[in-house]
């Protein structure tokens, strides 16, 4: 049930402080209030606890402080960290009935990424099987303009040919050597990463650069790598299979041999062995008839 709850909203930035406050009335039947607080995916999380007449009990969680007040419960959080967005509620349980009082969504917002965009150059001339391939992804960003300090990190991705899966190729963070700052005022500043490997027929698809900074990703436009494979690669690449198969022929038809071969000289010491049981019985029954 409810005791004309009310909702709201808060937002504040990452690293300061907030007090959610719950209206607590004196009264002289046992009541208890509770803060409680709810993430999707995760059981409910009790924060703190009290009566509802005067009482000097603290709880406290990490950076999380619940405490009585003058006609109130607070719920003190210092130094707010993104994993502290939640629905925070205030509950009263009083003769086994439970009242919502007050629920606050509080949502911690986190620096704001410099970047104001990211684009990918693509290789202006054919690719072959063995050539080496050099990607480039430029990133923009107003340094001046952002409480952000973190520095860039870059992957790159690639995706096959269905586009349905991205698979990490490379990472790196950011060192600096690639970033140059304009004269000009206010003009954004521009790193540029790059990625080299020797590329084979089967590198070909479609390649992202992913710049992460500030807890948020943003990926380029893509890349598409098209591996034009020559007429004689394609033979080479046939030889290539031939030869395969024919070492694979030729091993089964050795060890189909040695098989052959083992077994047959198997048989022939089972025929011997045999023979030699059967010389040996006759031998021993020719003696026993002499002695009779």
């Amino acid at each position: 049930c409810t005791d004309d709850p009310n909702f709201e909203a808060k937002t504040v930035g990452v690293g300061e402080n907030v007090t959610l406050t719950c209206t607590r009335q004196r009264t002289l039947h046992l009541t208890y209030l509770f803060w409680i607080r709810l993430v999707s995916g995760t059981f409910p999380e009790i924060l703190g606890g009290t009566f509802s007449y005067d009482f000097e009990g603290v709880d406290e969680t990490n950076h999380i402080t619940a405490k009585q007040e003058p006609g109130t419960f607070v719920l003190h959080i210092t130094k707010t960290q993104l994993s502290d967005t939640a629905v925070y509620i205030c509950m009263k349980v009083k003769d086994r009935n439970m009242t919502f009082l007050k629920g606050i969504f509080l949502r911690i917002k986190g620096q704001e990424p410099d970047i104001t965009a990211v684009t990918q150059d693509f290789p202006s001339d054919p690719v072959h099987p063995g050539d080496s391939v050099t990607l480039q992804c430029s990133v923009l960003s107003d340094s001046e303009n952002t409480s952000c300090l973190e520095g860039h990190k870059v992957y790159w991705f690639r995706a096959g040919s269905d586009e349905s899966h991205l698979s990490l190729i490379y990472a790196r963070g950011n060192s600096g050597d690639e970033c140059e700052k304009s004269v000009e005022a206010r003009s954004p500043q521009k790193c540029v990463y790059s990625f080299s490997k020797n590329v084979s027929s089967s590198d070909a698809g479609t390649y992202y650069c992913a710049v992460a900074t500030c807890g948020e990703i943003l990926f380029g436009n893509g890349t598409k790598l098209d591996i034009e494979v020559s007429a004689c690669d394609s033979q080479k690449d046939n030889i290539i299979v031939l030869l395969g198969c024919a070492a694979l022929a030729i091993s089964l038809i050795v060890i189909a041999f040695l098989v052959h071969a083992i077994r047959k000289k198997s048989c022939v010491c089972f025929n011997a062995s045999v023979a030699l049981q059967t010389n040996a019985a006759t031998a021993s029954g020719d003696q026993q008839s002499h002695q009779v």
